[in-house]
């Protein structure tokens, strides 16, 4: 994950590429109910400054992720699932009573299936990208860019150019070790 980002711009055409890429992405009943909210130029300040108060900006520790030239917020539409699964093929199932009916909310699963598309996309494009919660503003935002209410936010993805300072300046998570598959896998049962 980028942390530190050139100020660079990305070609539209660059950003549609990997959007496209992301619509492959695996999706129940091929619904594909996700968006991407693709926030360019200086709409990216404006994107901080909902998200990221000023006051806390001067001890924010990744200071260049905000120059990040391009923030994608991946949106998942719970109700296209709903209106997937009413449908002649698909009624059988139930599922499009409402949201209720599912078990698992296929719309947060393949929604973050996209999301994961984008980030492994834009890496071969030879582009930075780091996936984060909005944690704060997240009302404020919506607001300001009419996204609908059903919504559900799923993250953000900064993308643009990585600097080279990037990579010794990670966070503390990423000392952490990784599991093995023998401590991941369960054969034949847990």
């Amino acid at each position: 994950m980028t942390r530190s980002f050139s100020t660079r711009p990305v070609d539209s055409k660059l950003i549609s590429e990997i959007v496209d890429l992301a619509s492959r992405a695996p999706s129940a009943g091929k619904t594909q109910g996700w968006h991407a909210l693709v926030i360019t130029s200086s709409d990216t300040e404006k994107f901080w400054n909902d998200t990221l108060a000023i006051e806390k900006r001067e001890s924010f520790r990744w200071k260049q992720l905000l120059d990040a030239p391009v923030i994608a917020l991946v949106f998942a539409d719970p109700l296209a699932y709903v209106e997937r699964y009413s449908e002649h093929d698909k009624v059988h199932t139930g599922l499009g009573a409402s949201t209720d009916a599912w078990p698992t909310p296929y719309w947060t699963v393949d929604a973050s299936f996209a999301a994961m598309t984008m980030l492994l996309a834009a890496e071969d494009a030879g582009l930075g990208a780091l996936f984060f919660a909005v944690f704060s503003g997240e009302q404020q935002l919506r607001a300001r860019l009419h996204v609908p209410d059903a919504m559900q936010l799923i993250g953000a993805i900064a993308l643009g150019w990585p600097l080279e300072s990037d990579a010794a300046n990670v966070g503390a998570s990423a000392n952490r070790t990784r599991r093995s598959a023998d401590q991941i896998m369960h054969i034949n049962g847990w």
